[in-house]
């Protein structure tokens, strides 16, 4: 049975092997990440076919900066990164993130209060959330993502998405409003 560590040094041999240029090895890298990055990509995009581009663009850019990871990371948070980057460049060139961020509003209040409609447990599933997410508006699934799915707090999000810290709970509270407003609406 494999340990912690030998998985662990299934990746560093795997890291220093697309460090080498080794076709294998980035192929071993891809099949291993591909799957979730992908849903990551879906979750942030909603579009499948957004997803799969960005994907790829993502990939091309682990394999020609892998020479600068140093392995102070894990590799799977270095590649998140890239891919979380690559998300937000393509949200930014479609201008869909603008239209739920407005850094230069001062009347956005961050509420941290956890008053979104109670939904019921048992009415939930994967699949209906899932869905009820893909409806958010980009900027709230944006948010809600990263920090519920992704976990990233709100400074990274700020920073992220060159907002400030207050947008981004005030956008996270407001998508998890909406987000429950939406499931009890399924029922």
């Amino acid at each position: 049975m494999p340990t912690a560590a030998d998985f662990r040094d299934t990746h560093r041999e795997l890291v220093l092997g697309c460090q080498r240029k080794d076709r294998n090895a980035q192929r071993a890298l891809y099949g291993h990440y591909a799957k979730p990055m992908y849903n990551l990509c879906l979750r942030m995009l909603r579009h499948s076919h957004d997803a799969e581009d960005v994907l790829q663009v993502a990939f091309v850019d682990v394999f020609s900066k892998i020479d600068t990871f140093n392995f102070e990371a894990s590799i799977s948070a270095w590649i998140k990164r890239i891919v979380v980057n690559r998300c937000i460049d393509h949200l930014k060139k479609r201008r869909l993130l603008t239209t739920d961020f407005d850094p230069d509003r001062h009347d956005i209040i961050a509420d941290t209060t956890d008053t979104a409609p109670a939904v019921s447990a048992e009415k939930m599933s994967v699949e209906r959330i899932k869905k009820a997410t893909l409806e958010l508006s980009e900027g709230y699934r944006v948010v809600l993502s990263l920090y519920l799915f992704e976990g990233y707090d709100h400074e990274e999000i700020a920073q992220i998405l060159d907002i400030s810290v207050g947008t981004s709970k005030s956008q996270y509270s407001r998508a998890k409003k909406r987000l429950a407003a939406l499931l009890n609406e399924q029922k």
